[in-house]
This record gives structure tokens, C-alpha cells and sequence, in this order.
């Protein structure tokens, strides 16, 4: 899949690229190059296809993507395929879905690179914990509501080892990551160390997308809408007194003007 002959010599470069939670709209000018001037493009599953629909027709582009319990390639693979085809000379975009930073495993492949001597560059993306919050008409802070915000990933490989106790005391805005699976657990554990049980929440499933579907409720209300909606990842669970105001913010899907005022700003 990967016989590509490269002509020129020396090393070449890595991007480590964020492509945003979504709308094409919401990458950087700067991941847009990388895209443009790739030699190769190696993109995870939460790429979405607006995005990829960017892509250069004669730059080769490949699927890496995970999901549970089913890897196209396995991250230490990954990583040597990285490395290898660098040393052969090739510009490679790794393109990651929301920020490469963030749960996206961009430093540990970073580090493989540079233990290689190859330059690598991270162009941060929007993450999803922001902006498929904010599609929702979610602020993650808000005065008077939360003045802070935690991001926790509801995947792990081993063992699910967080400090509850700390996340139910917090009273500020708790975003959970790949935690669909997990949701039964992370329900049960914030409200066995004293959240409140009238705590607002909301699910957010493709967010940033046409697909976009958002849930609220309590948090006692989340398991039950996940499985009356057969609600699918990506799912954010959000948690916190900021989801008071998803409907009153609601504004992604209602927009009337947006297509004529981007007319007259490209005009």
C-alpha cells in the first residue's frame, strides 16, 4: 500500500496537523498548507470527509485510523512507518482529528521522530472539548457558572484511573472524551463522590458536523438518552451549570445569512 518511490534526496518532514472536530471551515490556514504540500497524507477516523475532501487528487493519502478494539495499524507501526518513509525523503502530513496534543497521541509520536533526527512540526487544531461544545451552544466557562474547565479522555487502554472524588468537588465544567462506552461508570463514580444529582448535562455526538445531534438533561438523564437515540461516537459528555444555556445559545443549524455574507466577504 505504501510503494511510493520518492525522487529527490535527504530527509523529510513531518506535520503533525490538528483538522479541528468537523467543518472544514474551522481548519487553520497553516493545516491547509501542510495538507496542500504533503507528499503524503496520513489521516485518523475522526477526520471527516468535508475535510478530506481537501485533499490534493494526486497526493496520496492512506487511513490510519483506530477505533475500539479494532486498529488499522497499530500505534508502534505507526510510528516506524512515519520514521521510514521520512528517511526516504517524503513531506508527510499527519492529519488527526480536533488537536494533536490533545488525546491525539502526537506527542508520543513526536518524540519517536525527533529520537530519529527528523523535523517535526505540530499545527494545533480546534479541539472538540471547544469547539463541538460551542457548536452546541455550550460556553465552557461562563461568569457566575464555571470559571474553569477539565478535559478528561473516557478511554483507556488499561485501566480507567481517575480521581473522582477531585472531579465531583470541582464545580466547574467537566468534558469527557471518547467516554460513550464508558458513560455508565463515569455517571455512577461522579455522583457516588457527591455530585449533585440535578447536575446539568448533554451529549454532543458528531459534533462541528451536518450530523450534529445534542441531548440535554441531568445527569441522571444521560444513559437513558444514549440508548433511547442510539447515540454513536464521537460523543462528548459534557457535565456542568454552563448546560443551562444550550438552548438559549443555540445557533449552529439556525443561521439564515451565513452563505450571502460569506458572498460579499470573498467578493
Amino acid at each position: 500500500m505504501f510503494k511510493l518511490v520518492k525522487q529527490n534526496s535527504g530527509v523529510g518532514k513531518v506535520w503533525l496537523v490538528g483538522a479541528g472536530p468537523g467543518d472544514a471551515d474551522l481548519l487553520t490556514i497553516k493545516a491547509l498548507r501542510a495538507i496542500q504540500s504533503a507528499d503524503i497524507i496520513l489521516y485518523d477516523r475522526l477526520v471527516s470527509e468535508d475535510i478530506r475532501s481537501l485533499f490534493p487528487s494526486n497526493t496520496p493519502a492512506f487511513y490510519v485510523g483506530k477505533t475500539m478494539g479494532n486498529h488499522c495499524i497499530p500505534q508502534d507501526k505507526l510510528n516506524e512507518l512515519l520514521v521510514e518513509k521520512a528517511q526516504k525523503g517524503f513531506n508527510i502530513c499527519r492529519l488527526k482529528g480536533g488537536d494533536p496534543f490533545v488525546f491525539g497521541r502526537g506527542a508520543e509520536e513526536m518524540l519517536v521522530l525527533r529520537n530519529s533526527n527528523i523535523e517535526v512540526e505540530v499545527v494545533p487544531g480546534v479541539t472538540a472539548g471547544i469547539g463541538a461544545v460551542a457548536y452546541a451552544g455550550i460556553p465552557v466557562t461562563h461568569r457566575g457558572l464555571s470559571q474553569a474547565c477539565t478535559f478528561v479522555t473516557g478511554h483507556a487502554e488499561k485501566e480507567f484511573n481517575i480521581d473522582w472524588q477531585s472531579l465531583a468537588s470541582l464545580k466547574s465544567t467537566l468534558v469527557f472524551y471518547m467516554g460513550l462506552n464508558k458513560l455508565p461508570t463515569i455517571t455512577e463514580q461522579l455522583l457516588k463522590h457527591g455530585l449533585d444529582a440535578n447536575t446539568p448535562a448533554a451529549l454532543i455526538e458528531n459534533g462541528c458536523r451536518n450530523e450534529q445531534r445534542v441531548f440535554t438533561g441531568k445527569i441522571t438523564d444521560l444513559e437513558a438518552m444514549a440508548k433511547q437515540n442510539e447515540l454513536q461516537t464521537p460523543t462528548l459528555i459534557v457535565v456542568g451549570q454552563v448546560v443551562e444555556l444550550a438552548e438559549s445559545l443555540q445557533w449552529y443549524g439556525t443561521l439564515t445569512t451565513e452563505d450571502s455574507q460569506w458572498k460579499q466577504l470573498s467578493a
